[in-house]
């Protein structure tokens, strides 16, 4: 720090200059105790999010676009790679349904922060009255497996169907049961994928989805027996906002887990989002700490 000073008093540097490297340190800073908070083996593992648009049509299914595309810019922020899974569009827009993985280091430890139900306010466009709107969208977040962890299924317990895809691929979706569907009877999990061209590529993806899930089942349930964690449940239930993104009457996206906020809404929506993960981590070992 004083060397950077006596540089800048010598007219070797500017001070704008300091102001950038104590920044980019600042960060190297944040991020070493971010990821000192993620010390469980799926932490370091990729992510398979999925967002659910809520009740309310076509609002809703434009808000898990808005939602979708905030990942997106995170993800590019983040340096990881995205992958779509499954993509269902909505009948005059957004999306009905999106799957996707997020790869990259500490991919699943940070994006766990963000699974829960996020609510939007806003004046719809789609409504002629200009009348203010409030929407839903359910975020889901489990590990990625790899091929390391073994997670056993039982022919006996799985069921595959095949239908058409309706999404987008041109007139091939059209002529072909390409999509899958593998429903896990046991617990009723069902996963889908309609993404790729060959029903082979798309089983492969659905069964991906499916043990992934079952094995942030497993997870949960390691949860609630060692009473390590705060049980997940409600952080992913659809009846509990974890965060609320205010366009109208005034700016503001509010975390109700941390009371963190951010009056620059077009930030948030443009993949800022560190700061809330951060917050939340940070607030989970706070709550270990004094129990």
């Amino acid at each position: 720090m004083g060397i950077l000073f006596e540089f800048a008093n010598n007219g070797e540097i500017s001070l704008n200059e300091i102001v950038e490297e104590l920044n980019a340190y600042q960060k190297i800073i944040d991020d070493i105790e971010i990821k000192l908070t993620l010390g469980r083996s799926e932490d370091f593992q990729n992510a398979i999010m999925s967002i659910h648009p809520g009740a309310g049509g076509t609002e809703s299914q434009d808000w898990a676009q808005m939602l979708f595309r905030m990942y997106k810019k995170w993800i590019e922020k983040e340096d990881y790679t995205l992958e779509i899974i499954d993509f269902q569009p909505g009948e005059e827009a957004g999306i009905k349904d999106v799957t996707f993985e997020i790869k990259g280091d500490y991919a699943f430890g940070l994006a766990k922060a963000e699974a829960g139900v996020h609510r939007m306010v806003r004046l719809s466009p789609f409504d002629t009255n200009n009348r203010r709107h409030t929407s839903f969208a359910s975020v889901f977040v489990y590990p990625s497996v790899d091929d390391d962890i073994n997670i056993t299924l039982n022919q006996s317990d799985i069921r595959i169907d095949t239908y058409r895809a309706s999404g987008a691929g041109g007139q091939h979706v059209n002529k072909t049961d390409s999509a899958v569907r593998i429903t896990h009877v046991p617990t009723g999990i069902v996963s889908q994928c309609q993404n790729e061209r060959s029903q082979h590529k798309n089983k492969n993806q659905a069964m991906k989805i499916l043990k992934a899930r079952l094995y942030q089942l497993e997870l949960d349930k390691e949860k609630e027996r060692n009473k390590e964690l705060e049980n997940q449940k409600m952080d992913i239930g659809w009846g509990s906002q974890i965060r609320s993104y205010v366009f109208h009457p005034y700016q503001m996206v509010k975390d109700h887990r941390t009371k963190k906020e951010n009056g620059n809404t077009q930030s948030v929506m443009d993949g800022n989002l560190t700061p809330f993960i951060r917050a939340f981590l940070l607030s989970t070992i706070n709550k270990k700490e004094t129990k």
